[in-house]
């Protein structure tokens, strides 16, 4: 059984539907097994239960979430088993973690081990242009959309908080965007390939730019979220903003002309083809940078319907219901690499699983920028 639709009917009924859906979609999550780890997939999930308390204060969700980082991040502020000599950007999203843990504690833990990360960055190898290697040694000189999402949103929000004036830091940040987004942007639809290898070597990589063959919803959708959170922590004074807010107009506008029957494809350059379909994490994330935008006026007012009615394709496709009451988050593909050929064959071989955390995690991301939405009706 699927929950009703949202965003219909009055108001009240609105507002009630999406608070309904948020809260049980955490409370679900938590209910099932999930590894105690720095992994980025949980650091997405964790990303979104966060989110959902600002709405539903949740108590069970906090303790939850506090026993799952109080076994990755010890007494002393060291981080159980991580390797600060693998230099993996994935491996540094949970540092958001550690400071939404710090700003609601204080606790010098939590900045230990955010420090440590903040740290690792000022080790990580760079291309020759100055872009973090997606990692080494993996993926030498090659990076993913994805990897700006991983580092590149902690490194912004740490520089916020403990080093705002530090201009230096600040052109960096940006200088990672304008490099992604110089050698991945496709002009004519506005949507941006996985990535890019700026030695030109990968097996997938373009002779004359590096870039590679396809756009992977989901590596798109870490880049729109990526995009969306880091306008908020990114000064406004600094010369570098307008360039970041038109980056996320530019995706806005190609996630506006390739929404189809509600969500996105997870091949976005080949709609509709045989073994293709509407991906489900990546329809999340884009729902919630759409949302978003439009809340706080990155993209004009006539994007809302898309966004509304994306969030309704969510619910109705993708929320399932178990005979005790608890929800799954169905249709999100396991992963997307660039560890392969970066063919269309290659991407939709990837199995489907459910309650995926990185899907789970970007749909209690949109649940909550819904349930804004319908108060603000």
């Amino acid at each position: 059984m699927k929950p009703a639709i949202l965003l219909v009917g009055t108001a009240a009924a609105a507002a009630a539907a999406v608070d309904s859906v948020l809260a049980r979609m955490a409370s679900s999550y938590i209910q099932r097994p999930v590894r105690q780890s720095w992994g980025y997939d949980e650091a997405t999930l964790y990303f979104g239960l966060q989110a959902s308390l600002l709405h539903t204060q949740d108590e069970a969700v906090v303790a939850w979430l506090r026993n799952q980082i109080d076994a990755v991040v010890l007494g002393d502020g060291s981080i159980k088993d991580f390797n600060h000599t693998y230099y993996s950007l994935d491996n540094y999203r949970i540092a958001n973690n550690y400071l939404w843990w710090y700003e609601r504690t204080g606790e010098d833990k939590f900045k230990i081990a955010a420090d440590s990360i903040r740290a690792q960055l000022n080790r990580h190898p760079r291309t020759p242009l100055g872009g973090f290697w997606h990692r080494q040694p993996n993926y030498p000189n090659q990076m993913w959309l994805d990897g700006i999402f991983m580092a590149d949103n902690f490194y912004a929000k740490w520089t916020s908080l403990f080093d705002a004036d530090n201009t230096t830091a600040w052109d960096d940040i940006v200088g990672q965007y304008d490099l992604i987004d110089s050698r991945t942007h496709r002009l004519s639809s506005n949507l941006r390939v996985h990535g890019y290898d700026e030695s030109k070597v990968a097996v997938w990589a373009d002779d004359f730019d590096g870039r590679s063959p396809l756009v992977w919803s989901r590596a798109l959708g870490w880049y729109a979220v990526s995009l969306v959170d880091l306008l908020g922590d990114f000064p406004k004074t600094h010369p570098g903003y307008e360039r970041l807010l038109g980056y996320f107009q530019s995706v806005g506008n190609g996630l506006k002309r390739s929404i189809d029957d509600g969500g996105w494809w997870l091949v976005m350059d080949f709609p509709g083809r045989d073994r293709n379909y509407l991906e489900s994490s990546a329809s999340a994330m884009f729902t919630y940078a759409l949302l978003k935008g439009v809340r706080l006026g990155y993209l004009p007012a006539s994007y809302q319907a898309t966004a509304d009615k994306a969030f309704e394709t969510l619910v109705d496709r993708w929320v399932t219901e178990n005979e005790d009451g608890t929800l799954n988050w169905e249709g999100t593909v396991e992963v997307g690499s660039l560890n392969s050929n970066a063919s269309f064959e290659y991407y939709v071989s990837v199995p489907i699983q459910q309650n995926d955390h990185r899907g789970g995690g970007a749909f209690l991301l949109a649940a909550y920028e819904a349930e804004v939405r319908s108060k603000q009706d």
